[in-house]
């Protein structure tokens, strides 16, 4: 049975408006600028954690230390 080549050409529009969309969800998906605004809330979200920033503080206070303490000897 053959096919009407209107239909196949409203098929072929429908797969290409259908691949375009997809197209434009994978490059917003993919966008690096979305990695790196995810990858900082993420941070942000953790330092903003008493036990973490306090923790942080604590190790940076010893290596401080550590650091003034070889410089002077």
């Amino acid at each position: 049975m053959a096919r009407d080549p209107d239909a196949i050409q409203r098929d072929i529009e429908q797969a290409r408006d259908a691949l375009a969309a997809t197209l434009d969800e994978l490059g917003t998906k993919a966008n690096p600028k979305r990695f790196v605004e995810s990858g900082k809330a993420s941070v942000q979200e953790k330092l903003n954690d008493p036990r973490v920033r306090y923790a942080l503080i604590g190790v940076g206070a010893l290596v401080t230390i550590v650091v003034v303490r070889r410089l002077f000897r």
